[in-house]
This record gives structure tokens, C-alpha cells and sequence, in this order.
């Protein structure tokens, strides 16, 4: 089974309703706004992040265009300085590459070691455009079923001002 083909699956079991788009695998925002994917919705940013020490992983996502102060987010969540995971560490957490970063990468987090965090301009947002997991398609769900995939995994969930 294929990483999109696993998180449809749990969405469907869920009964969390969803609209998958196809596209040409995309690597940044700009990709996705040349695509005109960014149109139908608000497409989110995700960070892989951890803390000085490597004991605590974030995943974070915001909108797309905000930028993200990390001092003031390590402060927020109590970890002191923050930094980007490498992709050696996004692929054993979450089992995803560069590119690949969303939430839905947290089916891939058995022991739920993952800390997501969501900016609170995104809560009960309708429409958020995130990754099946892969980045040749964007799962457009509501902030709530997004948090509901999340939790049942077992990930801790903050929402926090950014």
C-alpha cells in the first residue's frame, strides 16, 4: 500500500470527508501557486522542527505565507531554541521527505512522538490544503479533521498564536 493510498484509507474509516486533487509533485508553495493550486483553498506551510538536545519533535503548520519567529515558537512551547530537523530525522518520525512535510505524516508515528502544533488563524478554517503524504496530490479537509487525525494517532496537538 502506498503512503497516499494508507492515509486515505484512515481517513475513510474515520468517515472524514475529503477532495483529493492530482498534480506534478510540487516542492514549495511557489510550485503550488504556479499549479493554481492555491486557489481552491488555503494551502498550509509545514516545519519539521526539534530542540537543541534532539529529545522533542514539532511538526508546525501555518498558513502559507506567515513567517514563523522560532525563538518566540521554542519559547511558546517551553523547548527553548528551535531549529529544522534533518531529513534523516523527517524520514524516521514521520516517514516522509522534503516536500512531503503535513500533518497527515503523523499515521506514519507509531510510538506518537510528535508534537503538532497549528497556528490558531487556522482554526475552524473549512478548507486546508495538505499532502496525502506524498507530494503529486493535496488533500483539501477541514481544520477539524485534520486535529482529528492527529489525535487519534495519538500526537500531542497544541494551537498557539503565531
Amino acid at each position: 500500500m502506498t503512503q497516499r493510498e494508507a492515509v486515505l484509507e484512515r481517513l475513510n474509516t474515520l468517515g472524514i470527508p475529503y477532495e483529493l486533487v492530482e498534480h506534478p509533485a510540487v516542492f514549495t508553495i511557489d510550485e503550488m501557486e504556479r499549479l493554481g493550486v492555491t486557489l481552491d483553498g488555503e494551502v498550509v506551510k509545514n516545519l519539521f522542527l526539534r530542540d537543541a538536545k534532539k529529545r522533542r519533535f514539532f511538526l508546525v503548520t501555518v498558513q502559507k505565507d506567515k513567517q514563523v519567529d522560532l525563538r518566540r515558537l521554542g519559547e511558546l512551547l517551553g523547548a527553548g531554541r528551535l531549529s529544522f530537523a534533518s531529513a534523516e530525522l523527517l524520514e524516521q518520525f514521520l516517514g516522509l521527505h522534503q516536500g512531503e512535510v503535513t500533518p497527515m505524516g503523523v499515521l506514519n508515528d507509531r510510538d506518537a512522538k510528535v508534537e503538532v502544533v497549528f497556528d490558531q488563524d487556522l482554526e475552524g478554517h473549512p478548507r486546508l490544503g495538505v499532502h496525502p503524504n506524498e507530494n503529486t496530490a493535496t488533500l483539501w479537509m477541514s481544520y477539524g479533521d485534520i486535529r482529528r487525525v492527529v489525535e487519534g494517532n495519538g500526537n500531542p496537538f497544541r494551537c498557539v498564536r503565531l
